[in-house]
């Protein structure tokens, strides 16, 4: 059987588009970078004056803002992080691409473990790469891993705050509707805290790109269980706000 093109080594040369030429002559931007998964958390914010748009992504369907936060030695990137692998590692790419280096995550996460209650934020020490877009920028294998510097700071900034925490690896998965019984029992049994869609294409494009990534998810539904409980996880507003202000408040204290 000839090789699934997946597992195919791309090679380390440049590609045909690189977000680095597309940007070259943009206005560069802070390089310590929130990406938020939070819609209205940046809706909110940008209202409150909190956020000021400096660029905008274009591609098919709505551009993705870029926000910058504060000024200064103190100014942070905040931008939304897209949604599933290929584009949130696009985004990347290109926010990369205008001078970002220091990226923090935070986004919520289905549970594997339904004793972990609804809103506790989840420190990613690792991901499983079940998904593609990581394996066209490292070479085959189960984990794609963060940075730690990056850890550290999301995880001092839960201390700091008094917020009690849980740390683990998560399972990157582009299957949202294949998540079966028997793979939730396998990736349960191989230490996976959560679920989600993003994490390893992340890890992955930041450790190939030399830069620093970190990622901060919160519990929100349970599929551990026979049925699935949505535990209304997309209304956590307090969660949600709570983990945005963590990770800038962490971003602030990443080396420029």
């Amino acid at each position: 059987m000839p090789t699934p093109p997946i597992l195919e080594p791309p090679g380390r040369g440049p590609a045909i588009i690189e977000a680095s030429t597309i940007y070259r002559r943009k206005r560069r931007i802070p390089p310590r970078v929130v990406l938020c998964f939070f819609h209205e958390i940046l809706k909110r914010a940008e209202e409150d004056g909190e956020l000021t748009l400096r660029h905008r992504l274009h591609g098919e369907g709505e551009p993705v803002p870029v926000y910058s936060a504060g000024r200064g030695r103190h100014a942070v990137t905040v931008a939304w992080a897209g949604l599933t692998a290929p584009f949130s590692a696009a985004v990347l790419e290109e926010l990369i691409g205008l001078g970002g280096r220091q990226f923090l995550a935070c986004g919520g996460a289905g549970v594997l473990d339904g004793s972990i209650p609804v809103g506790t934020p989840i420190v990613v020490t690792r991901a499983l790469r079940d998904e593609g877009t990581s394996y066209h920028y490292l070479r085959p294998g189960r984990w794609a891993r963060p940075d730690p510097e990056a850890t550290r700071a999301l995880r001092e900034a839960c201390r700091a705050a008094g917020v009690r925490y849980r740390v683990g690896p998560t399972w990157t998965t582009d299957g949202l509707y294949r998540e079966t019984h028997r793979q939730i029992r396998r990736r349960r049994a191989e230490g996976c805290l959560a679920v989600e869609m993003e994490a390893a294409a992340f890890f992955a494009v930041a450790r190939f790109r030399r830069v620093a990534f970190g990622q901060i998810l919160y519990a929100g539904d349970d599929v551990s269980g026979e049925r699935w409980d949505h535990r209304d996880w997309h209304r956590q507003r307090d969660a949600r706000e709570q983990l945005y202000r963590l990770t800038l408040r962490a971003a602030r204290t990443l080396p420029r």
